[in-house]
C-alpha cells in the first residue's frame, strides 16, 4: 500500500511537471512588431571596429517604441491563475480597471475579460511573458504604441471606440520566463588552435579556417598588455600596421588564470605579441554562432562541386547571425543588397524565416522615411523584392500585414523622388551603387537598372496590396508598374545594340551596355523571345561584353543563364570561379574575386592592403543556384502549396539533395537514367526531358511536347521515373 501511494505521488508530480512544460511551450515573450529587431540591430551594427576604433554605420538609426500596451480579450470557463513577467515598468488593467501596483500573479474569474499590460522601457524593448492554463502570451495578442487609430490583426484600419492602433504582437524563440529577449546571446563552443609558429616578436596562431569568436588565453600571469592582431590571411595578421582588426588587452594577474578577449572578431590567424612581463600557456577560442539546422543539402558525382557547396554553406552560416550580415570582418552590418541574396540562399539551406523577418524589420526601421535604406537607391528596391520572394517561399500573410504600413510609407518616399519623366534619379544624399565594377560605369542621370528594380518594387506593392485587400492601392501600384515598364523599353532599349543601354543624361541616351539591366530583365521575365535571345547572345554570352568580377553580381548573371537553360555553361563557371578561390586556399568565399589578381594584391580593397572581406554572404550563391536550377525545385504557389521540380544535370552524372519547405522537405535524386522525388507536403509538378519513352509505375506520365514530360507529385508519395536524359 505504501509503495502504491508513493507511485501515485510521483505520478502526480510528473504530471505537474509535464503540465508546466506544456504551458511553457505555449507561452512566449512578445513585443511590438519590429522593435526588438531594431533594438538588437543597433547593438549588432555598432560592434564594428577598424584598427581598434569604434566604427558605427553612416545611416540614420531608429529606436524602439519606449511605451507599448499589450491587449488580449478571452473567455474563461472557470477561474484561472496567471503569472506575468515584464521587461520594463508596467501596469495591468483587467476589464478597464487598473490593478494595484505591478502584479506578478493574478486570479482571473470565469467569464469574458480583456487584459491589458502597459510597459515602459527606455533602455530595452517593452516585452511581456504571460503564463496561465489557457491565457498565455503569443502572437494572438495585440499591441499599440498609442497612435490613436485601430488596426485589426490583418493590418487593415477600422473604427473603434478606443481610437487606439493595435497590431498583432511578434515573438522569436524566448519561450521561458527566465530567458527574456534582452538577455539573448549567440551560442559559443571551444575550438583549439590547429598550429602555431614563432614570428618576429610573437607567435602566429592558425585556427585552420575562417572563423568567428573570442580568443582565449590560458594560465595568463603577470602585468602588462597582450597585443593581438587578427587576420583572414596570415599576411594580414602579421602586418601589424595594416591589419583591419586588433586588440590591446591589459592584464594584471598575480595568480595565473584564463583571460578571454571581450569582443568577438573574424579571423583565421591571430598574431600575438607580448612587450611586457606577461606569460601564458596556450591559446584557444570560443567559436560564436547562431544554431541553425542545415535543412537543405546537395551532393553529386563531382567532388569539387560538393566542396564548393560545403564552403558556400559554411560562408552563409558564418554571416547568418542575429541578422544576415554582409561580412564578418567588415562591415558586420546589415546591407539590404547582401541580405536579399542571403534570404534566397537561406531558403535552400536553413529556411530560417525568423532570421529573414528580423533582418527585414531592422533594415526598414521606423517612419518617417528620410533616406533610402543604407542610403542606397537600389538597396531600397531589394528590400521590396525580398518581401515578394518571402511570400512566394513562405506564404506568410501575417508578416505582410505587419509590414504593409511601412512598405507604403517607403514607397511614398520613392514616388516623391521621381523626376519630371516619372523616373528615379539620384538626388542629394542618394548612393547609386549597383556593383563594384572593374570598368567605368556612370551613375549619373536616369540609370536603367534603377528603373527596372523600381518596377519590380511596384509590382511587389501591388501583390501585397492585394493580400491586404487594399484594392484602391492595388490598382494604383499596378498601373504605375505598367507605365514604368513601358518607359523602360521605350527609353532604354536600343535596337542598334539589341540590349538595354545603361543610362540617360539630360534626356540623351548613352551608348554603354552593362550586364545588369539586361540580366535582371530575364530574371523578371520582362522580355519576349526575340529580346531574350538578343540579350543572351549580345550580353551574357558575348566574350567582348563587359565582365562581372564580383560574386555579388555573378549571382544574378549565372541565375539568368540558368533561367535560359545554360546549366552546362554555368557549372563550368562555378568550377572556375568558386573553384579558383578554393585553389588559392579559401575556406570561405570572398567579397570580390578577380582571377587576374595575384597574392598579396588580391587581398586589397578600398585602398587598403587587407580591406577585402574573405567571408562575404554574397559569395555563397552556389547554394541557391544548385537548389533552384539543378535540383530545379521552386514554389509555384505561396509557401510551396504547389511546386515545380525541373531537374537539370548540367553535365553532372548524378545529383541528390533536399530542399526545405514550410511543410518539411522535398527530396530529389537524378541520374542520367532515373529520377526519384518525394515531398513531405504540397502538390508538385515534375518536369523533365527524355530521349526515350519514360516509365513510371506509380504515377501517370503526361507528354507535353517533343521529348518533354510531366508527372503530378502528391505529398508523402515517392515517385520513381526511368528515362534517358538529354545532355
Amino acid at each position: 500500500m505504501y509503495k502504491v501511494k508513493i507511485f501515485f505521488v510521483l505520478l502526480g508530480f510528473l504530471t505537474l511537471i509535464h503540465s508546466e512544460t506544456v504551458l511553457a511551450q505555449q507561452a512566449t515573450w512578445i513585443w511590438y512588431p519590429g522593435d526588438y529587431d531594431i533594438w538588437l540591430g543597433n547593438i549588432v551594427q555598432n560592434r564594428r571596429t577598424e584598427r581598434g576604433t569604434f566604427f558605427p554605420p553612416f545611416w540614420k538609426m531608429d529606436s524602439h517604441y519606449v511605451l507599448v500596451e499589450f491587449s488580449k480579450t478571452f473567455e474563461l470557463a472557470s477561474s484561472e491563475n496567471i503569472s506575468i513577467r515584464v521587461e520594463g515598468q508596467y501596469n495591468v488593467k483587467l476589464d478597464g480597471r487598473m490593478l494595484l501596483g505591478s502584479p506578478e500573479k493574478l486570479v482571473i474569474p470565469a467569464g469574458k475579460h480583456t487584459l491589458k499590460i502597459k510597459v515602459y522601457n527606455q533602455a530595452g524593448v517593452p516585452a511581456i511573458f504571460v503564463l496561465g492554463e489557457t491565457v498565455h502570451s503569443d502572437n494572438s495578442w495585440q499591441v499599440t504604441y498609442e497612435d490613436k487609430e485601430w488596426i485589426d490583426e490583418s493590418g487593415k484600419a477600422s473604427e473603434t471606440s478606443t481610437g487606439t492602433v493595435y497590431l498583432n504582437a511578434v515573438s522569436w524563440n524566448f519561450n521561458s520566463p527566465d530567458t527574456p529577449p534582452s538577455q539573448f546571446k549567440l551560442s559559443t563552443r571551444p575550438m583549439p588552435v590547429v598550429s602555431e609558429e614563432i614570428q618576429d616578436k610573437g607567435i602566429l596562431y592558425d585556427f585552420g579556417k575562417e572563423t568567428f569568436g573570442f580568443v582565449k588565453f590560458h594560465s595568463v600571469k603577470g602585468k602588462g598588455k597582450l597585443h593581438i592582431y587578427y587576420g583572414e590571411s596570415a599576411e594580414e595578421a602579421l602586418t601589424v600596421m595594416h591589419s583591419e582588426t586588433m586588440d590591446h588587452l591589459y592584464v594584471d594577474n598575480t595568480v595565473a588564470g584564463d583571460v578571454t578577449v571581450p569582443g568577438s572578431k573574424a579571423f583565421r590567424y591571430v598574431y600575438v605579441e607580448i612587450l611586457d612581463r606577461l606569460s601564458y600557456d596556450s591559446v584557444s577560442m570560443l567559436y560564436e554562432y547562431l544554431p541553425l539546422e542545415y535543412k537543405g543539402g546537395f551532393r553529386c558525382n563531382d567532388e569539387q562541386i560538393n566542396k564548393i557547396w560545403d564552403v558556400s554553406a559554411y560562408t552563409l552560416h558564418l554571416t547568418s547571425r542575429e541578422f544576415f550580415l554582409d561580412g564578418i570582418k567588415r562591415d558586420r552590418w546589415m546591407w539590404s543588397g547582401d541580405a536579399y541574396q542571403s534570404y534566397l540562399m537561406s531558403y535552400y539551406l536553413f529556411f530560417d524565416t525568423p532570421l529573414v523577418r528580423r533582418t527585414t524589420f531592422a533594415l526598414r526601421g521606423k517612419d518617417p522615411v528620410t533616406s533610402h535604406i543604407n542610403t542606397i537607391m537600389d538597396y531600397t528596391f531589394y528590400w521590396f523584392m525580398g518581401i515578394y520572394d518571402y511570400y512566394q517561399y513562405t506564404g506568410d500573410q501575417q508578416f505582410i500585414g505587419q509590414l504593409y504600413p511601412r512598405m507604403k510609407s517607403l514607397m511614398d518616399f520613392c514616388l516623391s523622388r521621381r523626376n519630371s519623366e516619372g523616373l528615379m534619379q539620384g538626388l542629394a544624399g542618394d548612393w547609386i551603387f549597383i556593383d563594384w565594377a572593374d570598368f567605368n560605369m556612370s551613375k549619373a542621370g536616369e540609370v536603367s537598372f534603377e528603373q527596372l528594380l523600381f518596377c519590380r518594387s511596384l509590382e511587389t506593392m501591388a501583390l501585397c496590396a492585394g493580400i491586404m485587400k487594399d484594392t484602391k492601392n492595388e490598382k494604383v501600384y499596378t498601373q504605375l508598374a505598367a507605365e514604368l515598364k513601358t518607359k523602360l523599353f521605350s527609353l532604354f532599349w536600343s535596337e542598334s545594340h539589341n540590349a538595354f543601354i545603361h543610362n540617360r543624361e539630360n534626356g540623351i541616351a548613352g551608348t554603354q551596355v552593362t550586364p545588369y539591366t539586361n540580366m535582371f530583365a530575364i530574371l523578371f521575365n520582362y522580355l519576349d523571345d526575340e529580346k531574350t535571345k538578343a540579350v543572351k547572345e549580345n550580353v551574357l554570352l558575348n566574350p567582348d561584353a563587359l565582365k562581372i568580377t564580383t560574386p555579388y553580381m555573378r549571382f544574378y548573371e549565372l541565375e539568368a543563364l540558368c533561367a535560359l537553360g545554360e546549366q552546362n555553361y554555368v557549372l563550368k563557371e562555378i568550377r572556375d570561379y568558386w573553384g579558383g578561390m578554393l585553389d588559392l586556399g579559401a575556406t570561405s568565399f570572398w567579397e570580390k574575386y578577380n582571377p587576374q589578381e595575384k597574392y598579396p594584391d588580391l587581398l586589397a580593397m578600398y585602398g587598403r592592403p587587407f580591406g577585402k572581406s574573405l567571408c562575404h554572404a554574397w559569395g555563397a550563391s552556389p547554394i541557391y543556384l544548385l537548389g533552384k536550377y539543378y535540383l530545379g525545385i521552386k514554389p509555384a504557389g505561396p509557401g510551396y502549396e504547389s511546386f515545380i521540380a525541373e531537374p537539370c544535370l548540367g553535365g553532372l552524372q548524378w545529383m541528390e539533395g533536399n530542399v526545405p519547405t514550410p511543410g518539411g522537405k522535398i527530396h530529389l535524386y537524378c541520374s542520367e537514367k532515373e529520377i526519384r522525388i518525394k515531398s513531405d507536403s504540397g502538390t508538385g509538378t515534375l518536369r523533365f526531358k527524355s530521349l526515350s519513352k519514360p516509365v513510371c509505375k506509380t504515377a501517370t506520365i503526361i507528354k507535353t511536347g517533343d521529348n518533354q514530360y510531366e508527372i503530378i507529385i502528391s505529398g508523402g508519395r515517392e515517385v520513381t521515373v526511368q528515362y534517358k536524359s538529354i545532355k
